[in-house]
């Protein structure tokens, strides 16, 4: 169950971590991504074209095309991706979706959800690709 991040986005970060635990360079398919995560071809198709425009992934067409990091995996955040697919509003706006949630008028779960917010913010901000290629490793391998 998701709690702030839409499921394209879930399978985004699932799939430029699969792409960052690769030998660097390396080209995988679309259909490959989807078989190893489990995703849908046509979504993560989608999604990866997506993150292309953004600058996160690049694309080879061809028989032997597919997706690779556009840079180091070292200088991608999980945040840039979050903002790539769903953007950054979550992190501004009231997880109850109340208007005019603030710290003068707020909402049943302001000062909490604000806390948790901060810190989800300040981790994805922080953690680069790269840091999690051994833990992605071994996920994958679960699957």
């Amino acid at each position: 169950m998701t709690v702030i991040f839409s499921k394209k986005c879930e399978y985004g970060l699932q799939a430029v971590l699969f792409l960052a635990a690769q030998k660097t360079g390396t080209v995988v398919s679309a259909v490959t991504i989807s078989e190893v995560l489990k995703i849908p071809r046509e979504f993560i198709s989608k999604i990866l074209q997506s993150l292309r425009d953004s600058g996160i992934t690049r694309s080879t067409k061809g028989k032997s095309g597919g997706f690779c990091l556009a840079k180091p995996a070292s200088e991608i955040k999980l945040i840039d991706i979050v903002e790539a697919i769903d953007g950054l509003e979550i992190f501004n706006s009231c997880v109850l979706g109340f208007p005019e949630c603030s710290p003068v008028t707020p909402c049943p779960v302001h000062d909490s959800w604000g806390a948790l917010r901060d810190q989800a913010f300040e981790m994805l901000s922080n953690e680069t690709l790269d840091k999690l290629k051994d833990k992605t490793l071994s996920k994958i391998q679960s699957l």
